[in-house]
């Protein structure tokens, strides 16, 4: 029997553990001995990784990708793409979506995870179509929760319209580790029974649950799980590497991993989590298991970044207070899954309503297009009360909300004239404006300045 693995390390265990702080100097020494492990594939890319790379690491998201790419090419290289809303916390017009996946792919991107945040699938429609023509694996997600309004039957029905979709495979992610052993079981078998493609489960360590969770998936019929190296793995990361290939092996599963290789790797990120630590980047609270997690649902990096918003306040004693006002900000806004998007919004506006001392007194412009329908649609109802109190007499959108939207990359292209470098650049501008164009000028007055350096030397 043949299991697959998926490594997280250089994206979903280190967005976990240290909020996507890991610079490539961290990790770019590890890279060939990464491509000898055996792996199916490598989680290097998308999520929050472009975001930080921008904002935190002065790196080039795309530049960062092509040097993983030309280093690691026995495994497929893996993104999480958030649908309609790319990388970023909008939605993008059709035409920005599809460039966006093509770049991906012509970069290095061999398998495209594909979610939309309320398992809306019109938003995930057309990234799904690109990958396809670019003849890339399109893999589509299920956004895993529990609410009054998700069941067995609601996730068998996502994926078998996504199997229409002609994705190659599907995903079930479980972001905050909520998916119990008997419910992993339970739906990797109404999958297996309902759709012919290969099944996926992604979860995290957070409540403890993880890996039983990931053993009952794989016992149902799951053909790949997402693992981290042990050094990065547990609390709000994934379950470990090292833990489940041993495990499986002696259940006569064929991993094809090399433990001899696993070791290397492991020892090389000790090192790598030890600096982390010793620096505050890793706070040892995310390598605990949270089993209140099971209440308020909080993904691993919601919860970091939860943690980093409230240190930064001088809130941190307050952080029971938000995650007991959390589930009920999620009840009000329809039960929509907490992943990124989502999960920033519902826990910004938690860690809103209980430090202004009032509820709803400050709501941001992103709750507010989710109300307007500019998301998609809510899983559930939204709050009556909490929909007039915002929105008024507005009525909110029904349709396709991206297909109102105007084109938007000729336009940025034409605006950075002189700035950008190629049409990564204004992809990346899209993503994050302000951001981005911060680093071009950073980065044009690094080179300055390296010229400058070498003419004087001369």
């Amino acid at each position: 029997m043949k299991l697959n693995f998926t490594e997280t390390v250089l994206r979903d265990a280190n967005q976990s553990l240290v909020a996507t702080r890991m610079p490539e100097s961290d990790f770019e020494n590890i890279l060939d001995t990464i491509n000898q492990a055996g792996y199916y594939s490598i989680e290097c890319w998308g999520g929050a990784t472009f975001d930080s790379c921008l904002r935190f690491l002065d790196e080039d998201p795309w530049d960062r990708l092509r040097k993983i790419k030309k280093r690691v090419t026995n495994s497929k290289l893996q993104m999480l793409l958030r649908g309609q809303n790319i990388l970023g916390y909008r939605h993008y017009p059709d035409e920005v979506v599809r460039l966006f996946v093509k770049h991906s792919i012509m970069n290095g991107i061999d398998i495209m995870r594909i979610f939309d945040a309320l398992n809306d699938l019109r938003n995930i429609e057309v990234a799904v179509d690109e990958t396809l023509k670019c003849g890339a694996h399109a893999q589509g997600a299920i956004c895993y929760t529990l609410s009054p309004i998700h069941s067995l039957e609601n996730y068998v029905k996502l994926a078998r319209d996504m199997e229409s979709m002609g994705v190659h495979s599907i995903c079930i992610k479980d972001m905050a580790g909520i998916m119990s052993p008997q419910e992993a079981f339970d739906l990797v078998t109404a999958l297996k029974q309902n759709v012919n493609l290969p099944i996926v489960v992604h979860t995290h360590s957070t409540t403890g649950l993880g890996p039983m969770t990931l053993l009952k998936a794989v016992e149902a019929g799951a053909d790949c799980i997402d693992t981290a190296i042990s050094s990065f793995s547990g609390g709000t990361s994934q379950p470990a590497t090292e833990s489940l290939n041993y495990a499986f092996k002696q259940m006569g599963y064929d991993t094809g991993l090399r433990e001899d290789v696993l070791r290397q790797i492991n020892d090389f990120f000790k090192n790598v989590r030890s600096k982390y630590v010793e620096t505050g980047l890793l706070d040892p609270l995310v390598l605990s298991t949270e089993t209140d997690a099971l209440i308020y649902q909080i993904p691993g990096g919601m919860l970091s970044n939860l943690f980093s918003q409230l240190r930064q306040q001088n809130a941190l004693d307050r952080l029971d207070e938000v995650l007991a006002e959390t589930p009920l900000v999620r009840k009000e806004m329809g039960y929509p899954p907490l992943v990124t998007p989502m999960s920033q919004m519902v826990g910004v506006q938690a860690v809103n309503n209980v430090l202004s001392g009032e509820r709803y007194k400050n709501i941001s412009k992103e709750v507010k297009a989710y109300l307007r329908g500019e998301y998609g649609q809510a899983p559930g109802e939204i709050d009556p009360d909490l929909f007039a109190m915002v929105m008024g007499d507005e009525q909110p959108i029904t349709g396709r909300y991206a297909e109102t939207l105007p084109s938007e990359f000729d336009q940025a292209k034409a605006k950075l004239a002189g700035i950008a470098e190629n049409d990564e650049d204004v992809l990346s501008y899209l993503a994050f404006p302000q951001i981005a164009e911060r680093f071009f000028r950073n980065r044009a007055e690094k080179r300055t300045n390296r010229v400058n350096y070498s003419i004087r030397r001369i």
